[in-house]
């Protein structure tokens, strides 16, 4: 049996392992980027699972990641986070990296969130800016649905021409007037790593459009898409990139810097949650009618 005819019982698993310790069913599925994990233990009626009691799940490797997953309440509406993510440049296959994204997805969500840490490209960024994903590049020169189709999951060939959700986005921005949290639409190109780009690499991806670089995300919504699943994403800049500063780079100024962006992240993700959950309950009712 090869790694991809064994890969939708695993995600089963998981997922049997997991409902079986709570109630919930998720509705909205957010993943934690570096320094912004503290989200998840405001929510409600809250379990924690480490990742290590989930079948299949690994361990983590990078600072900044605590390796749980949580489901609780954000007001009325069940969400489960994922503290934590692996990476390409782990050495991880790619299945392996969006596992958690597919598990979390069978639980029964409707729409992802994704969050991360991530260099400012565009020049007018400064650290603790929050950039709303409107789409990305994938310079990782990988995607999670190479290799045959595992049909259960979703299509051959999923189209991406809105891999971030419009009226989720749109939903995000009139929430963050609401609160007078200041946000800016971008472009968000993923690099393997794990080395940070050097200057060229970042003029050139400057060149090609982007506003924002990182070493994730882009599999993740990929194989959100694929499912289904309604995805949105927010980049907490926690740097400028290479050569726009003028000093070398470190994973630490980073994770202390994603400090800088969580307080309003948080904010304003604990407001727009609901919303995103009333244009699932729209959406559904206009499809019935």
């Amino acid at each position: 049996m090869n790694r991809t005819s064994e890969l939708y019982p695993k995600i089963l698993e998981a997922v049997r392992a997991i409902q079986s310790r709570t109630p919930l069913r998720p509705q909205v599925g957010i993943i934690l980027g570096s320094g912004l994990g503290a989200m998840a233990r405001e929510a409600t009626e809250a379990l924690h699972i480490p990742y290590s009691e989930i079948p299949h799940f690994h361990g983590m490797t990078v600072e900044g990641y605590s390796g749980e997953l949580s489901i609780g309440k954000i007001g009325d509406v069940a969400v489960v986070f994922l503290k934590g993510r692996f990476h390409r440049y782990e050495g991880y296959p790619m299945d392996e990296v969006v596992f958690p994204t597919r598990v979390i997805c069978a639980l029964g969500i409707h729409t992802m969130v994704l969050t991360n840490a991530a260099g400012g490209v565009n020049t007018r960024y400064r650290p603790g800016d929050l950039m709303l994903i409107e789409d990305h590049i994938n310079l990782m020169y990988d995607n999670p649905l190479m290799g045959p189709n595992i049909a259960e999951l979703g299509p051959r060939f999923p189209d991406l021409t809105e891999a971030y959700s419009r009226r989720c986005l749109e939903s995000l921005e009139q929430t963050a007037r609401d609160l007078e949290i200041q946000t800016t639409r971008g472009v968000y190109a993923g690099v393997l790593g794990p080395t940070y780009e050097t200057p060229a690499e970042v003029r050139m991806l400057r060149t090609l459009g982007a506003d924002a670089v990182g070493m994730s995300t882009i599999p993740e919504a990929i194989a959100a898409n694929h499912l289904g699943v309604r995805v949105v994403g927010i980049s907490s800049i926690t740097n400028l990139a290479a050569g726009l500063s003028g000093r070398k780079l470190t994973h630490q100024e980073v994770v202390e810097n994603a400090k800088l962006g969580a307080g309003k992240l948080q904010r304003l993700l604990q407001n727009a949650v609901p919303r995103l959950a009333d244009i699932h309950a729209g959406s559904t009712a206009g499809a019935q009618s």
